[in-house]
């Protein structure tokens, strides 16, 4: 049978997800190998480097840099409150004697008898790093992390921003055609996972910020409402950071385009029940899709799916066109035929036959749909 490889969006009720959790920098693993972990658990944490403030000493005080030493009361590694004396001098009259306070609590870092300057660090940061998802220690990284193995349904968007965040699962529409309004975000949504349908508005989106929403996820999203959001274009950057009150899953693309139809059915037969929710998207090497993790067997499943996805195409799959002008339309492959075929732009590329719902066919460059994984 032909196939063809193609990337594409994952919508599966049941799977096997392991995700690795790591620190920027070498700390401490507090998660032990084989422990039921909570999404809000802490598995390791570090120490960030407090900010470093520079006093120049010598200067201020009127001697010379190699004799700081003399004049400070404050040695390397002491501690330091705010405004506390770190060095003066000692005249013979009081009245022009001379302290120097420290701008901020801390520690000494250094004395320079080369500069003059004393250098003093704010304390460390600590850096805590939440397991992100309910589920099983499967592997610890010594000093920076763990793995953590889950089963339940897993959802990729195709575009999002915001950070990582969870929530129990909310519908606020009864279909996937249907515009998530400012109106259709209630006091009860705080701290939810709100389900829209085919668009969410600026205003949706700052009803939903205002009431503590905690994610929306909706087919689709105007451009020109997101640069208002932002305040700027994204681009081809990677997105995640934005801290701009909630997370944005988009699972369609940009404009009016209803969620499909599976995606909506597949998130609202979870409803009520904890998600795990990220905006990151990258969409150059490496990519990385915003995605909705619900732990958890759904209803009338007994079984996860062990594999990933067979990463190509068959005649069967369902399938997402993602150019104009069949953006955002859902199909099913009929057939992939082997020779190359000339398209209007009077290239010849391989395409495949897309029956969509009402039985009609399109002819696709294969380049332009992704495969939708169930």
């Amino acid at each position: 049978m032909a196939h063809a490889y193609t990337p594409g969006l994952k919508a599966i009720p049941c799977t096997v997800l392991r995700k690795k959790r790591m620190l920027p920098i070498p700390g401490k693993v507090l998660a032990e190998s084989g422990k039921q972990i909570d999404a809000l658990d802490v598995v390791a944490q570090t120490e960030l480097p407090g900010k470093v403030y520079p006093v120049n000493v010598a200067n201020r005080l009127g001697i010379s840099p190699d004799e700081i030493r003399g004049y400070m009361v404050k040695r390397e590694l002491d501690k330091v409150k705010k405004l506390e004396t770190i060095a003066e001098n000692k005249p013979f009259i009081s009245w022009f004697k001379t302290k120097i306070e420290s701008p901020v609590a801390g520690t000494v870092e250094s004395v320079s008898e080369l500069t003059g300057q004393v250098l003093l660090r704010e304390p460390p940061k600590i850096l805590p790093l939440k397991a992100y998802i309910k589920g099983r220690i499967a592997e610890v990284h010594p000093n920076f992390g763990v793995t953590i193995e889950t089963e339940g349904t897993f959802i990729q968007g195709i575009f999002g921003i915001g950070g990582e965040t969870n929530g129990e699962i909310a519908a606020a529409v009864e279909s996937p055609d249907e515009e998530l309004v400012a109106e259709d975000i209630k006091e009860l949504h705080k701290g939810k996972i709100v389900i829209g349908g085919k668009h969410a508005s600026l205003n949706t989106i700052k009803r939903a910020i205002e009431i503590g929403v905690h994610a929306i996820v909706v087919g689709g999203i105007h451009d020109r409402d997101l640069r208002q959001i932002l305040g700027y274009d994204i681009g081809v950057a990677v997105t995640g950071t934005e801290q701009i009150g909630l997370t944005l899953v988009v699972t369609e693309g940009f404009g009016m385009i209803p969620m499909a139809e599976y995606t909506f059915r597949l998130l609202k037969s979870r409803e009520g029940e904890k998600a795990s929710v990220s905006g990151a998207t990258q969409i150059r090497a490496g990519v990385m899709r915003p995605e909705i993790i619900v732990p958890g067997y759904p209803k009338n499943v007994t079984q996860c799916k062990k594999d990933e996805g067979r990463g190509w195409i068959e005649p069967g799959d369902p399938v997402r066109i993602i150019r104009e002008p069949h953006f955002g339309v859902i199909g099913t492959v009929a057939s992939l035929p082997p020779e190359l075929t000339k398209i209007p732009s009077e290239s010849r590329v391989r395409v495949l036959e897309v029956t969509l719902p009402g039985g009609e066919k399109l002819v696709i460059p294969r380049a332009n749909i992704e495969v939708l994984e169930k």
